[in-house]
């Protein structure tokens, strides 16, 4: 049979305990591996690099049909 593990526990009172949030929420957020800034600075050019690229397909694509539907009507 399993163990449980802390987060299975129930508490005995099932209220909200602002308390509790904050204690957990400071624990989850120890865990969090933070990026560096080199690591940051690229994955966001990366990003915005393929966003702009994918809008300019799209507006490419867009103009190819608006140009045929001109053609066919």
């Amino acid at each position: 049979m399993a163990k449980k593990n802390e987060a299975e526990i129930a508490s005995p009172d099932n209220g909200f305990s602002v308390n509790n949030f904050v204690q957990g929420a400071k624990e989850e957020l120890d865990k969090v591996v933070w990026p560096s800034r080199k690591q940051l600075v690229s994955e966001s050019a990366a990003v915005l690099l393929m966003v702009t690229l994918s809008a300019s397909l799209i507006y490419l694509v867009d103009g190819l049909f608006a140009w045929a539907a001109k053609q066919v009507f």
